[in-house]
């Protein structure tokens, strides 16, 4: 059994490092009709990290379905203003045995955000609210309870949709068939059966960008409240329809009619979430059942009110407001990075049992979404979006490079141990054979194996992650925010 030591998990400290991708963009060379992109992609997933003295490592999307036990995944890649080609693999339902389609239904989880800002825009664009006002002055069903946060400064619309109200509440883990399901204002209130907290400020408004799934529950019940209408019927008139995504829905659970085309969800380790997909209360911030090519209707017309043409669902002017840069990587109610060519716009989504990316670059007139029926989902699309960046030749999303070192293999042994820190974080290295391997939850559940770049320093090819060994203690690094643990 390794011994004890100390860990330090510095995640997200912005390193140095290198981002270049594979020497060449394969778009530029090889064909470039869509088949042959669709083929290069599948036969060419990319891990984290390429390893510059050692032969380039790739996966095909079908093993690595198999390897993190996702059943199905869904890929719309737009370009120059159209799905360029979708497509779908693996099965929506594994004991029913049914194949997955591109117009099989997937929980869009926080990808259900920018589409809800759209529908708030659209209150604002029309006069009947405004981004800077306190939200109170037109909540009518509840209202933000004032503390000593918001004596002066209010939550608004604007501090909404940039996370930056000072709410609190991230996220939702939903609700099982079998569960009862609270209304928005139990939600709110952190009533029973909600299963989560009041949303309540506890930072001043405007002071921080803190991401909040209930801020924007609260924009979801102003919205009702302004226009009396369901939140779902009003998602419908004023995005859906007008986007052209007539097979989609806010409404929770999945209506019967539509339950047909839904996928089920599933855990990391293949097996189902119980109670089947959960169903969210919290609709603005995690209830969109899409797929893929209906997401991209979105995509097309943001890129066209951006450019200057006509949108379907808000005027140029708002949809322009929308992606400009407000604060801390975020528009209204939308990520925005980069400038120029490498200007990009879009969301992620994380559900129970689904997992899902939104990208979109407006000036390289190209993007892609990409929607999987498991929580191992984001590993698998991690190097799926990478082989598409390759493809494509991207500026994000690319391989971060190592190198690995010939070190002695006693020096390897003595780093075997389990590493505890202050918080509970916990680090397992173990020796095998003259190999390291690590299990540690900034790396996910399975054992990964640590490559050598120098005598204390090591990598792993999944994550631009670094381990340093040193005075009885690993630091692990990545390239998130750092929590700072001993």
């Amino acid at each position: 059994m390794p011994r004890l030591k100390t860990v330090v998990l510095l995640v997200g400290l912005a390193l140095t490092v290198p981002t270049l991708g594979l020497v060449g963009a394969r778009g530029q060379t090889a064909a470039t009709d869509p088949a042959s992109r669709i083929a290069r992609i599948e036969q060419g997933l990319l891990p984290a990290v390429r390893v510059t003295n050692a032969a380039p490592v790739t996966y095909t999307l079908a093993e690595r379905m198999v390897f993190h036990r996702v059943p199905a995944v869904s890929v719309a890649f737009v370009e120059n203003g159209t799905v360029a080609w979708a497509r779908a693999y693996g099965v929506a339902d594994v004991a029913a045995g049914t194949r997955a389609t591109t117009d099989t239904l997937f929980q869009a989880a926080s990808i259900s955000k920018p589409l809800a800002a759209l529908a708030v825009l659209r209150l604002v664009q029309d006069g009947q609210l405004a981004l800077d006002e306190d939200v109170n002055l037109k909540l009518k069903s509840w209202k933000v309870p004032e503390n000593d946060f918001t004596k002066v400064e209010k939550v608004t619309l604007r501090r909404l949709l940039t996370h930056s109200a000072g709410t609190t509440v991230s996220g939702f883990p939903g609700y099982a068939s079998t569960d009862a399901v609270p209304t928005t204002i139990q939600v709110l209130n952190g009533e029973k059966p909600a299963n989560t907290a009041p949303v309540r400020v506890d930072v001043e408004p405007g002071k921080m960008m803190r991401y909040s799934g209930g801020g924007f529950t609260i924009m979801q019940l102003l919205v009702s409240d302004l226009t009396g209408k369901p939140f779902p019927q009003v998602m419908r008139e004023f995005v859906l329809d007008p986007a052209g995504m007539t097979a989609s829905t806010y409404e929770q659970p999945l209506p019967a009619a539509m339950a047909a085309r839904g996928t089920q969800a599933y855990l990391r380790s293949g097996t189902l979430v119980q109670g089947g997909p959960h169903t969210y209360p919290e609709m603005a911030a995690a209830g969109l059942w899409t797929t893929p090519s209906q997401l991209a209707k979105v995509a097309i017309d943001l890129e066209a009110a951006f450019a200057g043409r006509s949108s379907r669902i808000l005027s140029t002017a708002t949809i322009k407001q929308m992606l400009t840069h407000q604060r801390d990587g975020y528009g209204l109610g939308i990520a925005v990075n980069g400038e120029g060519p490498a200007l990009r716009f879009g969301h992620n989504g994380a559900n129970a049992g689904y997992r899902c990316q939104w990208t979109h670059y407006p000036n390289r007139h190209q993007g892609v979404i990409v929607m999987t029926n498991s929580d191992a989902g984001g590993d698998v699309m991690s190097e799926l979006v990478r082989a598409i960046a390759a493809e494509y030749d991207w500026p994000d999303f690319k391989q971060v490079e190592r190198t690995t070192a010939t070190i002695d293999a006693s020096t390897l042994a003595a780093f075997a141990a389990v590493y505890r820190g202050e918080r509970g974080e916990s680090a397992t290295v173990t020796h095998e054979n003259g190999r390291l391997f690590i299990v540690a939850q900034p790396l996910g559940p399975a054992r990964v194996e640590l490559q050598p770049s120098s005598a204390t320093e090591f990598f792993v090819l999944t994550s631009p992650l670094t381990v340093r060994f040193g005075d009885d203690k690993a630091t692990l690094v990545s390239r998130r925010a750092r929590t700072g643990l001993r």
